[in-house]
């Protein structure tokens, strides 16, 4: 008898596109376009809005009474930020600076609020969006407790170049200066400078009119 055919899987749903849905929800979001430098929103500003990044890459900052500038994170297509106003937080809790050019969507905070009540589909992706926000605080976190300098700033490539992301073709990083490297690992510039020159010759990262981060980069997160 001939092997009986198997069922044909159900094709995975569509990924949920954000910009479509604002459209189809009356919502006339505000696309913003930013150049390289650009401050999206400052440190102690009025917080009003979401935005919600469609291309391009955004770094979020913290400045401390002292002066001491700490990079918390770095955000790209799919992400979402300034989302603390959701949560009545009245004024800005850090800085939000383009790295590249950027494309952002800008959504007042009474349609945010009006959307996620109304539409579970829309709820469901930004609830998505803020637990994998969250298990990234906590890894960091984990990183920065249990790992050393050259684990973390290996992880931070990788995150930076969002691998393992099924958007992304390519793992090619924005211009960073090692300086704001340094403050996203934990540690000192010349540390950094040594890693990434160590990393290089390894065949881990390429120099190639911007920052490539290779695949095997991995081996070094997980090395014991």
């Amino acid at each position: 008898m001939p092997p009986k055919l198997r069922p044909a899987l159900p094709a995975p749903p569509p990924a949920f596109d954000v910009q479509a849905f604002l459209k189809s929800a009356s919502v006339s979001p505000r696309t913003v376009r930013m150049a390289t430098g650009t401050v999206v929103f400052a440190q102690g500003a009025q917080a009003n809005s979401v935005f919600y990044v469609q291309e391009g890459g955004v770094k979020l900052s913290v400045l401390s009474s002292a002066g001491k500038e700490a990079v918390v994170a770095m955000l790209g297509p799919g992400d979402f930020l300034g989302e603390g106003c959701l949560a009545g937080q009245p004024l800005r809790m850090g800085t939000a600076t383009v790295v590249m050019r950027t494309a952002l969507l800008r959504i007042p905070r009474r349609d945010m609020v009006r959307m996620l009540h109304e539409h579970p589909a829309f709820s469901d992706r930004f609830l998505t969006h803020m637990l994998t926000r969250n298990i990234r605080i906590e890894e960091d976190l984990v990183d920065q407790l249990f790992n050393s300098s050259e684990k973390r700033l290996a992880r931070t490539l990788l995150l930076l170049a969002r691998y393992g992301k099924e958007d992304t073709t390519q793992h090619v990083l924005p211009k960073l200066s090692q300086e704001t490297l340094a403050e996203m690992v934990g540690t000192t510039r010349s540390r950094v400078n040594f890693f990434m020159n160590k990393f290089r010759k390894l065949g881990l990262i390429e120099y190639n009119g911007g920052l490539k981060v290779n695949s095997s980069l991995l081996s070094i997160v997980l090395h014991d």
